[in-house]
């Protein structure tokens, strides 16, 4: 028998517990999933805080030691404990509000200033540029464009091709221009919930990767 306890917040209704055989499971507000946190509903906040205060922590030596080494050795270190983290599961913020990516963007650009010496007035654009590095927004986008190149090509789970349909195979545009191009069918979507699915997100992704 199963018997739940809800709550009311905000006009919202949400299950607070869960009776199983006698046993109470209560519910929690977030839930780690192999180094994601994910919050109930989706902001990814306390993901990107979590990933904001590793990185500074790996920052603060880091700084300590550029006069110990040279420019080459600092960026593969940076690289090692900086970006791996900023690009580790970083699909699951496309589409997210750009002040939930800010503090990663920030990270980035204290990270570049820490490699080309330079300090916190320096603008940052070319010093990106000269790393050649894709601000946080960007490096999301790709990580989305390359895996629709992985589904298109079939080297992907079958649960991420299921997602997607490419004109292609539509027989009914069979006789558009786009049949016999490699582009997907966007859904279309009336919530920002749901242009952060990768149904939505995997084809406008490649779009904007196309057109940029």
């Amino acid at each position: 028998m199963v018997r739940y306890s809800i709550y009311s917040l905000q006009n919202t209704t949400a299950i607070h517990s869960l009776t199983v055989c006698n046993s109470s499971i209560h519910c929690c507000d977030v839930v780690r999933d192999l180094g994601v946190y994910l919050d109930t509903v989706l902001q990814m906040k306390r993901h990107v805080n979590k990933i904001v205060s590793l990185c500074y922590y790996h920052l603060r030596p880091l700084f300590q030691l550029r006069n110990l080494v040279n420019k080459q050795v600092m960026t593969q270190l940076v690289t090692a404990l900086i970006l791996s983290r900023l690009d580790y599961c970083n699909s699951l913020l496309i589409n997210v509000p750009a002040s939930t990516i800010a503090p990663l963007q920030r990270v980035q650009n204290t990270a570049a200033h820490l490699i080309l010496g330079l300090d916190r007035r320096s603008h940052i654009t070319p010093a990106l540029r000269q790393l050649h590095w894709l601000p946080v927004r960007f490096r999301i986008i790709f990580k989305v464009a390359v895996t629709m190149h992985h589904v298109f090509h079939q080297r992907c789970p079958s649960y991420l091709t299921s997602l997607i349909s490419f004109t292609a195979a539509d027989p009914g545009r069979s006789r558009l221009r786009s049949s016999s191009t490699r582009a997907a069918i966007t859904v279309r979507t009336c919530t920002s919930l749901g242009r952060r699915a990768f149904s939505v997100s995997g084809p406008s992704a490649c779009m904007e990767q196309s057109t940029s």
